[in-house]
């Protein structure tokens, strides 16, 4: 029989996600965690196991809301190479509007792993290949439909793409300046022949 709980999970996992996206894996302590969900360690750990069970879920509660939910939302509300064009666009503005120079969430756990977490390791590595693979099936799609010319492999400019976006977000950790980062992806998607980042006026 479930246990019955007194609290609602994703609340818990929205805190738990954001003390852990401010400070890292490592440096965030148990006290920060029962500080920031309101819940004892106990009942902590008797719902998540431990704190790796707990960065765990509030990782896959972090993709859930972020980066799946944006991957959904461009390719079923735009044309394929405005899809690309705006997630980075997205991005971009997502990284100078945060305060805490957070950076992404998924690219800092890359960051931090240990070469002994399998597990930990498997689930970031799959969730950054789905990041190319939104770029593969836009690219394929916006080639097909004459969007744009087909002058390099679909595969081989959503390699370029992905690796131009975790350098993107990396940045964002260390010094999140509009210029710097629109540098960086309008010079990506200007070799793909992609549609441009649009011109921000008013420093907005």
């Amino acid at each position: 029989m479930a246990r019955p709980r007194g609290f609602d999970e994703q609340e818990v996992l929205e805190a738990a996600s954001a003390t852990f996206w401010l400070k890292g894996y490592e440096a965030t302590s148990t006290r920060d965690l029962v500080k920031s969900t309101g819940l004892t360690q106990p009942s902590l750990y008797n719902a998540f196991g431990d704190k790796r069970g707990l960065y765990l879920r509030a990782l896959e509660h972090y993709l859930d809301c972020t980066l799946r939910e944006r991957i959904r939302r461009f390719e079923s509300t735009v044309p394929p190479a405005q899809a690309i064009t705006g997630f980075f666009d997205e991005t971009i503005e997502r990284s100078v509007a945060d305060p805490h120079k957070r950076g992404c969430m998924l690219v800092n756990s890359a960051l931090e792993i240990s070469s002994e977490d399998e597990a930990f390791r498997k689930l970031v590595a799959t969730e950054i290949a789905e990041i190319r693979e939104f770029f593969y099936r836009c690219l394929v799609a916006a080639q097909k439909g004459g969007a744009i010319a087909a002058t390099v492999s679909s595969a081989d400019a959503a390699t370029h793409l992905l690796a131009t976006v975790l350098g993107m977000r990396v940045l964002a950790r260390v010094d999140p300046q509009r210029e710097v980062l629109t540098s960086a992806a309008a010079t990506a998607l200007a070799l793909l022949g992609l549609p441009a980042i649009p011109a921000k006026h008013g420093g907005v």
